[in-house]
């Protein structure tokens, strides 16, 4: 009998979410060095057990034990792109800041901000605040509890290409 076909490997996949809560199927796979089929198969198991949770967010299903609150589900699956944890690291260390100056601090273009930022104010990591002449200002309504986020928090692989190919692409558009 192999790790694979033993509790054993169902135990280290439970550790794994626990340690790493809202990670993917893929990132579960690389992190365990165990075969597709299996992961799938143990992960079958732990959620029929409700030892862990899966929820599909943004294209991926992401999973967590089962004691993190769903809004936290939903935060850390938008911070695990590397864009929107950068967005929220920069409100966190500066404070409320103009978009553009988001923007322009991380190089980026605004729509490919914007388009994390939706996400983002959708789970309540960010707020648009509108001072007397309309214009906006990014805040964190939560800052010490998105720090906490953040640190719990590391982007895929696939997520931080997926997100320095837009940046690639905002750069090369703006020249």
């Amino acid at each position: 009998m192999t790790d694979a076909d033993t509790p054993e490997a169902r135990r280290r996949i439970a550790d794994r979410i626990a340690d790493d809560p809202g990670i993917h199927f893929n990132a579960l796979v690389r992190a365990l060095d165990l075969a597709p089929g299996q992961v799938q198969y143990h992960v079958r198991e732990l959620l029929s057990t409700d030892r862990v949770v899966a929820e599909s967010l943004y294209g991926r299903t992401h999973y967590y034990p089962p004691d993190v609150d769903p809004r936290t589900r939903r935060a850390l699956a938008v911070l695990r792109r590397e864009t929107a944890a950068d967005v929220a690291a920069v409100l966190a260390v500066e404070g409320p800041a103009r978009p553009a100056a988001v923007a322009e601090d991380l190089g980026i273009a605004r729509s490919t901000l914007e388009y994390h930022l939706d996400r983002m104010e959708s789970v309540g990591l960010v707020e648009k605040r509108r001072d007397e002449r309309g214009r906006v200002t990014l805040a964190l309504p939560r800052p010490a509890e998105t720090a906490d986020l953040l640190d719990g928090t590391d982007p895929s692989l696939p997520a931080r290409m997926a997100d320095r190919f837009e940046r690639l692409v905002d750069g090369l558009l703006s020249e």
